[in-house]
């Protein structure tokens, strides 16, 4: 006989950032493993060293890491591990971002303006990386960005289950903070059961970040409880000005739903101060108690996580998890 033959052997192994250590655990607990040890820390001149502490040659890798601030640290982290995978001879790697860094940066508003969320897809595919999961993306076209399997996650079932639950007794009304999230709010209508759509005629000025002026609202919102939905929240000017509007136009009450808290700067003071009766998040991003107040809500996104890596680990669809709508 001049060939060996062998049973190839699946072998799925989590790895963490130092970003987000909780979502990281309970998304092991999910999946009935453990996540791998390693050692992990900066020089003092800002260099990240990563060293795993255990064989993983041949193994499915899951590369766990928040794009949280300081975003740019936690970004070089997570290559650096895809790049300790690669070398490793890990047989599969796929980054777990859940939310993509830069993702605001997916297209040239003017001149001389790079595209960074390309640049964040070029680096993982240098590092190593064979396949990127994330949630949400600020825009879909990100996906194609990287050149390779991008499994785009939505947090809509997670966010609208937790306002069926809650408002079941409501007339709701949901409502966009811009002409761009439109089409994303006609999908939470239809999951709410066919509410009313609304949304919020806006300028912005590309050349001042992080403002923009809430005009007037378009669509029926008298008398009912707004839901107002968005990808991210940041600085929270654009959605507390959004709550503001709806309630003179004569909203009964405004829910705001986001799948990423980002909240830089003063969001968590204006989010709280917003007259918002709930806002809701899921915890893609850490989200300290500093940033915390009375009317938030965090919803955990880790086991829509291992849901999906474990299909990814299994060969199976991820699309199924979301009806075949992903």
């Amino acid at each position: 006989m001049s060939a060996m033959s062998a049973t190839p052997k699946k072998n799925l192994m989590l790895f963490s950032g130092r970003a987000h250590p909780e979502l990281a655990d309970e998304v092991a607990k999910h999946l009935d493993v453990t996540i791998t040890p390693q050692s992990a820390y900066s020089f003092a001149n800002g260099e990240i060293f990563v060293r795993f502490e255990e064989s993983v040659r041949g193994c499915d890798a899951f590369v766990l890491q928040s794009h949280s601030a300081p975003i740019n640290d936690q970004i070089m982290e997570q290559l650096i591990m895809v790049d300790a995978l690669k070398r490793a001879s890990a047989k599969r790697i796929t980054v777990v971002m859940p939310f993509w860094g830069y993702a605001r940066q997916d297209k040239k508003h003017r001149g001389r303006e790079p595209i960074s969320a390309r640049l964040i897809a070029d680096m993982f595919k240098v590092a190593g990386a064979d396949r990127i999961m994330t949630v949400d993306l600020h825009t879909a076209q990100i996906q194609g960005f990287f050149d390779g399997p991008v499994d785009h996650l939505f947090a809509l079932p997670v966010l609208a289950e937790h306002i069926k639950r809650t408002y079941a007794d409501r007339q709701l009304a949901v409502v966009s903070p811009d002409s761009g999230r439109v089409r994303l709010a006609e999908r939470w209508a239809e999951t709410l059961g066919g509410t009313p759509l609304a949304f919020i005629h806006k300028t912005r000025d590309p050349r001042r970040p992080n403002e923009a002026v809430a005009n007037r609202v378009v669509g029926e919102v008298e008398g009912r409880t707004c839901v107002v939905i968005d990808d991210m929240i940041d600085t929270g000017g654009t959605v507390a000005k959004t709550a503001e509007v709806l309630l003179k136009e004569g909203a009964k009450d405004v829910v705001v739903a986001a799948t990423h808290g980002v909240l830089s700067g003063p969001a968590a003071e204006r989010m709280a101060q917003c007259g918002a009766r709930e806002v809701i998040f899921t915890d893609t991003l850490p989200i300290p108690d500093e940033k915390r107040f009375p009317t938030m809500t965090v919803l955990s996104i880790a086991p829509l996580l291992a849901r999906a890596i474990h299909e990814v680990f299994d060969d199976g669809s991820v699309t199924s998890l979301f009806d075949g709508n992903a």
